[in-house]
């Protein structure tokens, strides 16, 4: 899908947001948002067909922004842990400043009423997936990351934590400090998969 947006449709992807933390995905209404927008239903029209495509932009731009992030810390001169690190520490320090995606991302039924935006959510899995595993094979080549698990179920126990860590902050409505807990997880993951 094609990520590069108009201003209009930054704004609306932005106003979005805004509405998904007041009023959670189904507050997420072509009607609240032209609202909010201060223009008609139809204006809304012209720039996204419905609420679903304006959701897949929403996790599409999501996608691009933690490829960006990551593929930097990916090549960079940093050893695996360290790059470990950084990935974890991107992705708390961008959420805390934009909670809004992670209501999209972990809202209950949100994949079972539409296929594109269950393959949007897919794909953003994917390439986490794939840095992750990225790094985590070159700490296992380096000795520096357990070689007797294979590098496949280090990936489900990095990603799951995270999602974990992230479900809690979302169901305690964002109040406790992601970054602290975030960094806690991180380095209690890290002595797991360390040798």
């Amino acid at each position: 899908m094609e990520t590069d947006l108009s201003t209009r449709q930054l704004e609306i992807i932005e106003v979005s947001g805004k509405i998904l933390m007041q009023k959670g995905i189904l507050g997420l209404t072509t009607k609240n948002l032209a609202q909010e927008m201060k223009f008609s239903e139809s204006a809304l029209y012209r720039h996204f067909k419905d609420k679903e495509e304006i959701i897949i932009h929403l996790i599409s731009y999501l996608s691009k922004n933690v490829n960006e992030r990551f593929e930097s810390i990916i090549n960079s001169d940093l050893n695996a842990e360290e790059k470990f690190k950084q990935l974890f520490k991107s992705q708390f320090s961008f959420f805390k400043t934009n909670p809004h995606f992670i209501v999209i991302v972990l809202s209950e039924g949100l994949l079972d009423n539409s296929e594109k935006i269950k393959n949007t959510i897919l794909n953003l899995m994917q390439t986490n997936s794939i840095i992750f595993r990225k790094v985590i094979e070159e700490g296992q080549v380096s000795k520096v990351f357990n070689q007797h698990i294979d590098s496949d179920y280090l990936v489900h126990f990095t990603m799951g934590a995270f999602r974990l860590q992230m479900l809690k902050w979302k169901m305690e409505n964002f109040h406790f400090d992601l970054e602290k807990k975030g960094n806690e997880t991180m380095n209690n993951l890290l002595t797991l998969i360390k040798i």
